[in-house]
């Protein structure tokens, strides 16, 4: 009985071992530099703007640090910034906006995604709450997305969605 005990111990120690390994290979997979396009809502029910983007992000095996700017309406450039540490399945972070200001991120990794729930720094689109993901998309390919509540209809309704190439 205990050749069993002591072989499950070890093979489940072996399976977390390669849990953390496949975070860091994700997260270090999201490093580089990035650029492309996409569009954000100025507001729910508000003006669609097309942007165009640039990112660099640097990993470790446990955490990630993007900082980025998107230029749209002509001239106007907008910088934002991510940072997110992994701790075991769970995500914890930062994300700071145009607004300058910090907001919470917390959620998980779902296969080729880091999805969050975020809690805006101060009200947005009528709360302070919405949904963040970091996308894997292929190799090269990175996709960065915001859901938001719609709080006339109550119908998630995505805010931004910025489509990245590694360069």
């Amino acid at each position: 009985m205990r050749p069993a005990l002591f072989a499950t111990v070890l093979s489940l120690t072996g399976l977390a071992a390669g849990a953390n390994a496949s975070e860091a290979d994700f997260l270090n997979s999201l490093a580089g530099d990035w650029s492309g396009g996409g569009m954000v809502l100025t507001r729910i029910g508000g003006a669609k703007v097309n942007v165009s983007c640039n990112l660099k992000s640097d990993a470790s095996a446990s955490a990630v640090a993007m900082n980025g700017s998107c230029r749209g309406l002509a001239f106007i450039t907008r910088s934002f910034s991510a940072n997110v540490k992994a701790s075991g399945q769970r995500y914890t972070g930062n994300y700071t906006g145009p607004s300058g200001l910090p907001s919470r991120l917390v959620g998980s990794r779902r296969g080729d995604a880091l999805t969050f729930n975020v809690t805006w720094a101060r009200v947005t689109n009528g709360d302070r709450s919405a949904n963040m993901m970091i996308q894997k998309v292929g190799q090269n390919g990175l996709r960065l997305q915001t859901v938001d509540r719609d709080p006339a209809s109550g119908q998630s309704v995505v805010t931004s969605r910025i489509d990245l190439q590694r360069q």
